[in-house]
């Protein structure tokens, strides 16, 4: 590896190509990536980077370019975002879920000039390519592609390696990184970070278990990488790394010069799971709320044999994690700390719900340092019973990209600083903590009662055999709106809507009751755990017309 000067300035320019490189100099032969099949040393995965890098440069790309990765979390998706790292381009994180018409849509937003995909996904990419041109270059990555798969356009991923490895440049804070959203409704829309706001935002979550002072310059960081003495993080993602939590989880990993695991497939097996857990010594498990952790949780209590004693944190974010679920697993993972983190793609953290064990249940988030509430009007609220929204000062976004109006609203200037106000409301319980109600937008107006689906949902979550929930408000003649509840039991279990209007009577006001419960036997959820709101709408109108 060719040596780049040493930094010894602010963190202020940190990136993290930069910082990946310092760490791959002092640490060469420590394991960076692991999978199943192979296990890549810094210096190898550097290269690797580094040849893939010279590559788009040699296709025109450079600073500012996009490159679109349509991928499931394997080896090449952190290669690929590492090589665009290198050249100061902007990795473009694609729901490997997509059909074709989706693809095309993200592709003719984001205008990449490379894309990066694996074989199986080639039907999609095939029918996006008859909507919208391809970028000029299209890598393909092998792997279990069925049989009858179309063709896969474009090179493969390994020619793109055979490029002399551009040798490391230092690269500063202002470079970005696009973070594509859909929430649970509307068109995708991308948050942009750039290196230094979003390294700067993570310093706790890198840091803050460790018994070290936090880093000022780019030498204590690989210093403290570097470091023999420090518990090693093995970083297992469960949730796509198109998901932000996993996404950045995976990068704090690299830079404490830890190794990142991977499963071998997409489909995510739970058994699969815990015997890499096991094998590989996972200590960091970045999951998605109970869409994760409940099948984890079911594998273990049905005797998978999976040692899992050498997990010290669980971390999720933007889903619901129920007290259940959290008291289950610490029966299995007693030494670990979960923390529930309250976040968004837009910034934050706003808070954080942290388990050490069972005594710590029933979780209650508490707001970050930087974190307050606000009313309507952006005054703070601090009366305890009293709902606003969150928001959060410090390191943050540039905003949306292209879109102005929608940066101005999410990111106002209040008294003279800059906030993050995605929408999420809160009740302020007192010293800190809040209860979450949920995000603004799926809100039921009842008979002019605001009733927030989270809280709801969270009652529903505790009936014995509910195993998922969803609160939403369908159209009434005479409320406007009427709230309504779907739900998936455990096979067996019976509910019924009195049930449910009883239970949530007991805990919440009368307004706040279902009127209206579906039981369905799954509610689609994402890879990262989210609801399509639009698609469940219509799913529960269908149930309606047919008189269920």
């Amino acid at each position: 590896m060719a040596d780049v000067p040493s930094s010894s300035g602010d963190l202020g320019r940190a990136n993290y190509a930069t910082i990946w490189d310092a760490v791959a100099r002092a640490v060469p032969d420590r394991v960076a990536v692991r999978t199943d099949a192979e296990a890549l040393t810094y210096a190898q995965f550097e290269e690797t980077a580094a040849r893939l890098a010279a590559t788009f440069v040699e296709h025109g790309l450079g600073v500012d370019s996009t490159v679109a990765v349509f991928m499931y979390n394997r080896v090449e998706y952190l290669t690929t975002l590492y090589a665009a790292y290198k050249i100061g381009a902007i990795p473009v994180n694609i729901n490997f879920r997509y059909q074709g018409a989706e693809l095309a849509e993200l592709l003719e937003m984001s205008r990449p000039a490379a894309l990066v995909y694996p074989a199986s996904l080639a039907p999609a990419v095939v029918d996006a390519a008859a909507r919208r041109p391809l970028p000029g270059l299209v890598l393909v990555v092998p792997d279990d592609a069925p049989a009858d798969a179309p063709p896969a356009p474009g090179t493969p991923f390994a020619a793109a390696l055979d490029a002399p490895p551009l040798p490391p440049q230092e690269r500063g804070p202002e470079h970005r990184i696009f973070m594509f959203t859909g929430g649970t409704t509307g068109r995708p829309k991308a948050v942009v970070w750039t290196h230094g706001n979003l390294f700067d935002s993570q310093l706790f979550s890198i840091y803050g278990a460790l018994p070290v002072d936090p880093p000022t310059s780019l030498d204590d960081v690989t210093r403290i990488a570097a470091r023999d003495d420090l518990p090693r993080t093995v970083c297992l993602p469960l949730p796509p790394m198109m998901h932000a939590t996993a996404l950045f989880n995976v990068m704090n990993a690299m830079v404490l010069g830890g190794t990142v695991v991977f499963l071998s497939t997409a489909r995510f097996d739970p058994r699969a799971a815990l015997r890499a857990m096991a094998e590989h010594g996972v200590t960091r498990l970045v999951v998605a709320g109970n869409a994760i952790v409940a099948p984890l949780v079911d594998a273990l209590e049905a005797g998978a044999g999976a040692d899992v004693s050498r997990l010290t944190t669980v971390l999720s974010s933007g889903m619901v994690w129920s007290d259940d679920l959290k008291r289950r697993f610490l029966a299995h993972a007693p030494g670990a700390t979960l923390i529930d983190i309250v976040g968004s793609s837009e910034g934050g953290p706003f808070a954080y719900g942290v388990v050490r064990g069972p005594d710590d249940l029933p979780s209650r988030p508490r707001l970050a340092p930087g974190a307050l509430v606000l009313a309507p009007d952006h005054t703070p609220v601090e009366e305890v019973g009293e709902t606003g929204v969150l928001a959060y000062r410090g390191a943050m976004p540039l905003g949306y990209h292209d879109d102005p109006v929608r940066t101005a609203e999410t990111y106002p200037v209040i008294d003279g600083v800059r906030h993050v106000v995605p929408g999420d409301w809160v009740r302020v319980l007192g010293d800190g903590y809040v209860e979450l109600l949920g995000r603004g937008s799926g809100v039921v107006n009842t008979g002019g009662e605001k009733v927030f689906p989270g809280e709801v949902e969270k009652v529903l979550l505790a009936l014995p055999g509910v195993v998922d929930a969803v609160v939403l408000g369908l159209p009434d003649p005479r409320w406007g709106e009427v709230v309504t509840a779907v739900v998936v039991t455990a096979p067996g279990a019976a509910l019924t809507a009195e049930q449910v209007q009883d239970e949530v009577g007991r805990h919440l006001a009368g307004y706040k009751k279902p009127r209206r419960l579906y039981v369905v036997g799954e509610i689609e959820r994402s890879p990262s755990g989210k609801v399509d709101m639009r698609r469940l709408r219509r799913r529960v109108t269908e149930l309606r017309e047919a008189g269920r």
